[in-house]
């Protein structure tokens, strides 16, 4: 199967930097809608089967132009949502965006460690599993689009690709509305074939300062607020 995994379009919360997990979340911002108009023309060469998207609204309202283009219908998981911030639901200062972040890319080392008031590494990886077994199940060696979230996507393509480690997630951000595209089989496992660093439609369309703690790099947030 070709797994296509896009992060959402931004969203006042992304421009906030808060970590904001919690259904429904917020909207696109007018930003975060062009980025998402984009997509079906940086995807046309893509023989997409299947769009699945998570039970928080900015992954829906990113999804919709594609679907609308292709004639399907996205299906809702909650498997494929944010990983939960728990304790920190909301939070913005340093502090707790550190150790959002720390905790999540700390699970290379013990995946059992809980996020405060929420989820194990385990947990997070054995939801977004079962998503990507549906999907398989309904394409075969079709492809399929998963639209989800900074932190998710870059977590479990590091606990379950064969090329791509917890390490290099953490260094590498994910920009509202970039790709990561893998290859293979919920059994035999998953090679990452691109990573963008711009958001599907180009640098036009890419903010890197109002990305928000799922994708951005370790830049102040308190330096990169309109």
């Amino acid at each position: 199967m070709r797994l296509l995994l896009v992060r959402h379009g931004q969203t006042s919360s992304n421009i906030g930097h808060h970590l904001d997990t919690a259904e429904p979340g917020a909207d696109l911002t007018d930003f975060g809608r062009a980025q998402a108009q984009a997509i079906p023309a940086a995807l046309a060469g893509e023989s997409i089967a299947a769009i699945y998207v998570s039970n928080l609204v900015r992954t829906q309202q990113t999804a919709a132009p594609l679907a609308q283009a292709l004639g399907l219908e996205p299906l809702i998981r909650p498997g494929v949502r944010e990983i939960g911030a728990g304790d920190l639901e909301m939070a913005n200062d340093r502090p707790s965006l550190e150790a959002y972040v720390g905790q999540v890319f700390g699970w290379e080392s013990d995946l059992d460690a809980r996020m405060p008031g929420a989820e194990t590494g385990r947990e997070v990886l054995g939801r977004f599993d079962e998503v990507v077994a549906e999907a398989f199940g309904q394409v075969g060696e079709g492809t399929a689009v998963i639209v989800s979230h900074g932190a998710m996507i870059r977590m479990w393509v590091a606990g379950r690709s064969d090329n791509i480690d917890l390490t290099y997630a953490a260094e590498h951000p994910l920009e509202n509305t970039a790709l990561v595209a893998l290859h293979g089989t919920p059994e035999e496992g998953w090679t990452v074939d691109l990573w963008t660093h711009t958001a599907l439609g180009g640098p036009e369309l890419t903010d890197t300062r109002h990305t928000g703690p799922g994708g951005e790099s370790d830049e102040d947030p308190s330096e990169s607020r309109e």
